[in-house]
């Protein structure tokens, strides 16, 4: 069962689970932590933006939170 969840909010995944955080940077780059819409927008929504694998993105970010 996945932890994080593709339409939670990107801010929010990072501040309930800072691991998350080199996921992001790796995906989305290191302004997804100063971007304003990280606030609102979920993780799918970022995905689609900067072009990446939603899944691949989510696995990762589960992977992250469960430690593997």
């Amino acid at each position: 069962m996945a932890i994080v969840t593709k339409d939670m909010i990107i801010a929010e995944v990072i501040k309930r689970h800072p691991q998350t955080e080199k996921v992001f940077k790796k995906h989305f780059g290191n302004g997804c932590f100063t971007c304003p819409g990280s606030k609102n927008e979920d993780i799918a929504f970022g995905a689609m933006m900067h072009n990446v694998d939603t899944e691949l993105v989510m696995q990762e970010l589960n992977d992250a939170v469960k430690g593997a």
